[in-house]
């Protein structure tokens, strides 16, 4: 008969315990560790929720409102528009609009808590019966020249279900934000500029909320420029 041969397998060590020395040391570790991710929590918490007047640029609404109407300004003359709107809006999502806006600016991250005296200045227009002859090549030459002129396109959709464009633009890392929608079922196009939050140096404690009262609008449309408009 054939040897059988047989091969010797060396015994598995037993599982070693960690000495009395290093079971005090693991424990004094994460008795340390977890204090400390307490700590760096609360102190990006604090970091986060002691936002004040003093980190935000100080800057005048009236500079502030001459900026946010230079980038609606901009877009409109680019879009090829040659109305001039009337300060103000006889009815949201149909009438042609043109109005500014302050807002709240707020401590930051998860916090609701309200900065007080600093505001963000917003300009929003409309206009009606613009067709798909105005807006579809508008839109395409806008795109275009906000991206060679250093904005981020966050969002740019052509007939969405058919009837709706959008294009969304941001820059100074989302700071400031320029957006853009036609509806093509109602012929309906509108626009907006947001400039990033600022503090007012002329406001007081007591005063109104949000601070940087947006001032009525002027005219707006292509005759700020010189150019030749009507009336819309």
């Amino acid at each position: 008969m054939p040897e059988e041969t047989t091969t010797a397998t060396a015994p598995t060590p037993a599982p070693t315990r960690p000495t009395a020395a290093q079971a005090v040391g693991i424990g004094c570790a994460a008795l340390i560790a977890v204090p400390l991710l307490l700590v760096l929590g609360l102190v990006v918490w604090i970091a986060l929720e002691t936002k004040e007047p003093s980190d935000f640029p100080r800057v005048a609404p009236e500079e502030m409102t001459s900026r946010v109407l230079d980038r609606s300004q901009e877009a409109y003359d680019v879009l090829g528009f040659t109305r001039t709107i009337s300060p103000g809006v006889e009815k949201v999502g149909v009438s042609p609009e043109n109005t500014l806006d302050a807002d709240y600016c707020y401590a930051g991250g998860m916090s609701d808590t309200i900065v007080h005296g600093v505001y963000s200045m917003s300009h929003s227009w409309a206009l009606d019966h613009v067709g798909a002859e105005q807006a579809v090549p508008g839109l395409r030459r806008l795109r275009a020249h906000l991206e060679d002129t250093g904005w981020d396109i966050t969002s740019y959709r052509e007939a969405v279900s058919g009837d709706y464009w959008d294009l969304y633009a941001s820059r100074s890392d989302g700071e400031e934000r320029m957006s853009f929608q036609w509806f093509a079922d109602r012929e309906y196009f509108t626009g907006g500029a947001a400039m990033p939050c600022a503090t007012d140096p002329g406001w007081q404690q007591g005063d109104d909320e949000p601070a940087g009262n947006a001032p009525v609008p002027p005219d707006f449309g292509p005759s700020l420029r010189g150019g030749t408009a009507k009336k819309g």
